[in-house]
């Protein structure tokens, strides 16, 4: 199967069976969404939105969180994982926010990268979710999920892979695909035991493929 005849399966098939595809994490705002995926890095999005409201209730601008030290910031995420750097990111990023993007969250990715606690991953999902930029963030599952299925071919880091999805995924699509592929990877394709039986892309899989050829083998 050709690469673009596989994405267009892909698309076709998410189209169909997931029209609707947006993050879990809840927020009103920029500013909001930047804190909750800053926190989202090596924790999972519930856990983050058990924590947010009394966050975002203490600190509803960048403002009041710019005026305060980490050690406060603390108190309220110490559930979540790495609290301590977190919170000095935070605050570190409501810093910059205030000084010296005036309170607005910037739109442009490397703009974003410039606050602490803001990779690329990070500044893609902002880029992407808030001014649906054509950015595919790649966190663990959707770096997963596209080498299973066969979108990406010997992408060895996040940006290689990112490289690749960009260059076959028509930009309208990609802010739709990102949450795609992240929700495929965590309800279907899983790390350790993925619901192949019931995964409706594993006729085009690469890793299905594989793995009854071993199947066929024994």
């Amino acid at each position: 199967m050709q690469k673009k005849e596989r994405y267009q399966r892909v698309i076709d098939y998410f189209q169909k069976a997931m029209p609707i595809a947006e993050t879990e994490l809840e927020y009103g705002n920029p500013y909001e969404l930047l804190v909750a995926v800053i926190l989202s890095a090596q924790c999972t999005d519930k856990r983050v939105n058990q924590i947010t409201p009394d966050l975002f209730k203490r600190f509803p601008k960048p403002e009041l969180m710019a005026e305060v030290e980490p050690a406060e910031v603390f108190e309220y995420i110490r559930s979540c994982s790495y609290p301590n750097n977190k919170a000095k990111h935070l605050v570190g990023m409501a810093n910059m926010l205030v000084n010296e993007f005036k309170g607005v969250v910037p739109d442009d990715v490397n703009e974003l990268q410039k606050m602490p606690g803001v990779g690329r991953k990070t500044a893609n999902v902002i880029a992407s979710v808030v001014y649906e930029k054509p950015a595919f963030a790649v966190d663990t599952h959707v770096f997963r999920v596209a080498n299973r299925i066969g979108l990406t071919t010997n992408s060895k880091s996040p940006l290689a892979t990112e490289r690749e999805l960009m260059k076959y995924f028509p930009e309208d699509i990609v802010p739709l695909a990102h949450h795609w592929l992240i929700l495929h990877g965590r309800y279907t394709c899983l790390a350790r035991t993925p619901k192949c039986r019931s995964c409706g892309l594993k006729e085009l899989c690469k890793y299905y493929e594989k793995l009854q050829k071993s199947k066929a083998v024994k």
